[in-house]
């Protein structure tokens, strides 16, 4: 399996993203992904693949809808030849209200809308690469104009493995039909994979051809862990706040109502229109934490990701942050049990 980490680019500045990749590389991981969150999820995989050698850059996720496929292209090819071919390109559509009234961008079809991003980067790619005409005609988007002035050109690696996120089983179809990779969102359960997420990506393969192994499923599982009693306590309350969060959006109804909790959406719903964000925490049971999160000390969560993922997992991040000086254990612990 392959580790990754993620790159904290909310708390973490600019300037320190070289350090982190860097030590990231020597700790032996496989892949620094960077979020659309508070910051652009690019210009630190720039950072990262100028200080590094091997390990992989990529985005969890950067927004598809909110740029254009061509202003995604260039961005990708020059990240791809910048990192010697090491970009991974991790694309998501959020939900209607941040398209709409975050970015005022227009709402339509996601998962038709996000297969037509995947195939127009693609034809884009390939008009650079070999040089004959753009004629990319979707029912969103057109693409049609390319002189010699404004392409590229060839890459000496033209090949970059495109990922979509994906909760509901529309999104999951696009990604074994059209995608190199799906990332899964960090609340999820084991069930939720196996009934869900791995059938609707395995039919969405088979229509184009394919099977499951050749769509990388990766995901940045929830870890709760701590050196001592004080902390596992505190690591444990944050990851109750953060399921709670997700579990009041409407767009995660599907991983609950599966397992039965599908009522708790509405009341969570209520709590945080009202701000109540720690009476929200306290909704969140013991066995939901179970089945949301690894829980342990730093060296029994290697391990524990490890014999929960098997199989159904190509690739994790653990969505504990990695800065280095911190969670140390863990992630050498991670490290040590994927090798052993």
């Amino acid at each position: 399996m392959k580790i990754d980490a993620r790159l904290a680019i909310e708390i973490l500045p600019l300037r320190d993203i070289p350090q982190v990749a860097r030590a990231a590389e020597d700790l032996g991981l496989d892949a620094v992904w960077t979020s659309q969150t508070t910051h652009d999820p690019y210009i630190p995989l720039a950072l990262a693949a100028q200080s590094t050698s091997r390990i992989q850059i990529g985005t969890a996720i950067a927004l598809a809808f909110t740029r254009s496929p061509m202003e995604t292209a260039y961005t990708a090819w020059d990240l791809q030849g910048l990192s010697d071919g090491r970009l991974l390109l991790g694309l998501g559509s959020q939900v209607k209200g941040h398209n709409e009234r975050r970015f005022s961008v227009k709402w339509e079809a996601p998962a038709p809308r996000i297969a037509e991003v995947v195939q127009s980067l693609r034809a884009i790619w390939a008009c650079w690469q070999q040089g004959g005409p753009l004629a990319f005609k979707g029912n969103f988007y057109s693409f049609t104009l390319m002189t010699p002035y404004f392409s590229p050109g060839p890459s000496q690696h033209p090949h970059i493995p495109v990922y979509i996120s994906a909760v509901n089983p529309a999104m999951l179809h696009v990604a074994g039909e059209y995608c190199n990779g799906v990332h899964i969102h960090p609340m999820h359960t084991v069930r939720y994979l196996k009934e869900v997420a791995l059938p609707a990506i395995e039919q969405g393969a088979a229509k184009s051809g394919r099977k499951r192994t050749d769509i990388v499923v990766s995901s940045m599982p929830f870890v709760v862990t701590g050196r001592n009693r004080e902390e596992m306590e505190k690591n444990r309350q944050e990851t109750r706040q953060q399921i709670a969060f997700y579990a009041s959006t409407p767009a995660y109804k599907v991983i609950l109502a599966l397992h039965g909790w599908d009522h708790l959406a509405v009341a969570l719903g209520r709590k945080a229109i009202r701000g109540e964000w720690q009476a929200m925490a306290n909704e969140i049971s013991d066995e939901m934490l179970e089945e949301f999160a690894v829980v342990g000390t730093p060296d029994e969560v290697g391990p524990k990701l490890l014999a929960k993922y098997n199989g159904l997992l190509d690739r994790l991040a653990p969505y504990a942050v990695f800065i280095p000086g911190q969670h140390d254990e863990l992630w050498r612990a991670i490290v040590r049990a994927n090798k052993g």
